[in-house]
């Protein structure tokens, strides 16, 4: 049973090195390369293991890292959607569904049953640590684009009332960093990086 679980899990393994090829829209820190998935979900993973004293409640760290290292696994067969298309919703997806049975069905069942679990409490957003997750997930973005002078927004003509309406779920994990990314998203407009 546990040769037949390595098995698995080594397979597994093997399959999420693809996450590292599935390119985002958004630019590293004051870069023109564009991250990936893999790079995402590590930042993601640093700024909780850092931020979480930010949190208005008491949040499971451990389980807010699961969510961060793997909310967006599901893009090696689903792909990325960028956060402000307008003709794909950027919700859950039958695609994304699909593809988290397939991938995390390759671990042993109760590994495969648990992260499942937490992929679909992260993607349902109600949970103090999905919250927070979403927070993060919503706030490195904006610290890039902000870096890049624009980034994505000044790109693809992202406007301000487009960057608030995402950006605010960060309100739900934490007032404090909400407050802090507000005056960025409101200074981006001074300044003239993001058009009101």
């Amino acid at each position: 049973m546990q040769a037949d679980n390595l098995l698995q899990q080594i397979n597994f393994i093997k399959e999420i090195d693809k996450v590292k090829y599935i390119q985002r829209k958004t630019k590293l820190f004051n870069s023109d390369r564009n991250e990936n998935d893999a790079e995402h979900s590590w930042h993601l993973a640093m700024m909780t293991i850092v931020l979480a004293e930010h949190s208005d409640v008491p949040i499971d760290i451990l389980k807010v890292l699961k969510m961060v290292l793997i909310h967006d696994i599901v893009e090696i067969d689903a792909g990325d959607t960028f956060i402000y298309d307008t003709t794909k919703n950027h919700s859950n997806t039958d695609e994304e569904r699909i593809a988290a049975n397939r991938i995390f069905g390759m671990l042993p069942k109760e590994q495969a049953d648990e992260l499942i679990s937490v992929w679909e409490e992260f993607e349902n957003g109600q949970t103090n640590e999905a919250k927070f997750a979403k927070a993060m997930d919503r706030f490195e973005p904006l610290l890039q684009n902000i870096s890049n002078n624009g980034g994505t927004w000044a790109e693809f003509g992202v406007n301000y009332d487009k960057v608030y309406e995402k950006k605010k779920a960060i309100k739900d994990g934490s007032n404090s960093i909400w407050n802090y990314a507000e005056n960025l998203i409101n200074e981006s407009v001074e300044k003239g990086i993001l058009q009101k």
